[in-house]
């Protein structure tokens, strides 16, 4: 194959990537992790590089609309983002010398997690009476909605920042933003309300990503060939996803892409386990 067709082909697949994970709130990494590694045979760490360096643009671009509207609690965000970013840096170093073969294992496991955390009943948590920690660290916040300010406060502040450590671990060794399971730590754990809680974990993935990709960087796993295209792709497809968002029946499509990602997440495992990569 030449360079020029396997740039268009990838720019294409990382398009897609973007428009589907930008569609069902999952992020173009899971789509563009499997493709690179399973369709063009490329090293899974290299496969995370790119991934991650996409992750901080598409991050960067959306995260600063929602910012604009109110709905990003920053606050939450920067506190929460020390345990990440530490978790990152960990994951980082130490996918650089765990076997591949392992890493795709626990790849397609989050892949899994993640498929059934999209389409699990959402809860807004409206009426938490908030911890001491949350008041004393001004955690609490509002946000706006058709009928007004709604106000919300937090519970379980360190179980939550306990839990983004381990997201950013998985962030660092696997290349995704692990935004379900930080979705995961603010709603059940911390008693953020969903729409609170989605887009504040948005604000942080390209901080994560960028504490990790530094790793993949100093080693060479980010190749400008690979990368390139990849980045370009996914914010085409992610804008694109955002702009058909509002005409598109979600809940239907994250059904559909759940299963989907969940097959493609036992032919990593399958993968793995007899040591094909």
């Amino acid at each position: 194959m030449s360079i020029l067709a396997f740039t268009l082909i990838l720019l294409l697949g990382a398009y897609l990537a973007g428009l589907a994970g930008s569609l069902t709130g999952l992020g173009g990494g899971v789509v563009i992790i499997p493709l690179l590694t399973l369709g063009f045979n490329i090293d899974i760490r290299y496969a995370i590089g790119s991934a991650l360096v996409a992750s901080i643009a598409t991050s960067s671009g959306s995260a600063s609309a929602y910012v604009k509207e109110g709905i990003t609690n920053m606050r939450l965000g920067m506190f929460l983002e020390i345990a990440t970013t530490i978790g990152a840096v960990v994951g980082a170093t130490i996918a650089i010398y765990m076997p591949t073969n392992v890493i795709a294992i626990i790849f397609g496991m989050v892949l899994i997690f993640s498929a059934v955390m999209t389409i699990r009943k959402k809860h807004d948590h409206n009426n938490v009476i908030g911890s001491v920690a949350a008041r004393k660290l001004k955690l609490n916040g509002s946000y706006p909605t058709a009928d007004g300010q709604v106000h919300y406060q937090l519970t379980n502040v360190f179980g939550g920042f306990s839990m983004m450590s381990l997201a950013g671990v998985l962030s660092g060794l696997l290349g995704i933003g692990s935004g379900a399971l930080k979705v995961l730590a603010m709603d059940a754990a911390m008693r953020v309300p969903f729409k609170v809680s989605t887009t504040t974990s948005n604000f942080m993935i390209g901080v994560t990503a960028a504490a990790s990709a530094v790793v993949y960087l100093q080693r060479g796993y980010i190749d400008p060939g690979i990368a390139f295209p990849v980045i370009i792709g996914v914010l085409g497809g992610a804008t694109t996803g955002a702009k058909l968002l509002p005409r598109m029946n979600v809940k239907v499509l994250r059904i559909i892409f759940s299963v989907a990602i969940s097959i493609v997440a036992l032919n990593m495992m399958y993968n793995g386990f007899n040591n094909r990569f």
